[in-house]
């Protein structure tokens, strides 16, 4: 028997017509979510003369990640694993206030690694994310051992 796979459609996040990856995959109960950035609203801001720094980034990037969830039928409590890539290490903490905001002390698994550089010379952080919709992080215990 094959497990269900289904290509996320979600227009607050589209897979762009000129990409080579696809943005999220829902295999069965669990979803696949590709490193997402703040662009296109990084690009914007920098325009502007006003950029996003790594907090702002990163909210954005979560919220992209939440839309993704969603358009699969979860929420964020059903982010189980998130790489998040950034550029300056010195960032760190600033992405950490951004995490501990959106997740509300229910946090994923995590992994944290500084890059040379994203696709673009103004994004500073990017997050991708595994995620199971049979699993709510809020309901969690812990095993002592």
């Amino acid at each position: 028997m094959s497990t269900p796979v289904e290509k996320i459609q979600c227009p607050a996040v589209p897979d762009l017509p000129t990409s080579s990856w696809t943005n999220a995959w829902r295999i069965g109960h669990e979803v696949v979510v590709s490193g997402a950035t703040a662009h296109p609203a990084t690009r914007e801001a920098a325009t502007r003369g006003e950029p996003l720094g790594a907090y702002d980034q990163a909210l954005v990037v979560l919220g992209k990640l939440e839309a993704l969830v969603k358009a699969a039928g979860g929420h964020r409590h059903n982010i189980v694993k998130t790489v998040v890539y950034v550029t300056d290490i010195g960032d760190k903490d600033e992405v950490g206030r951004a995490r501990k905001e959106f997740f509300g002390g229910h946090y994923p698994c995590s992994t944290l690694v500084a890059v040379s550089g994203l696709v673009f010379p103004e994004l500073r952080v990017e997050i991708d994310a595994w995620v199971r919709l049979d699993v709510d992080l809020r309901q969690a215990t812990v095993l002592a051992g």
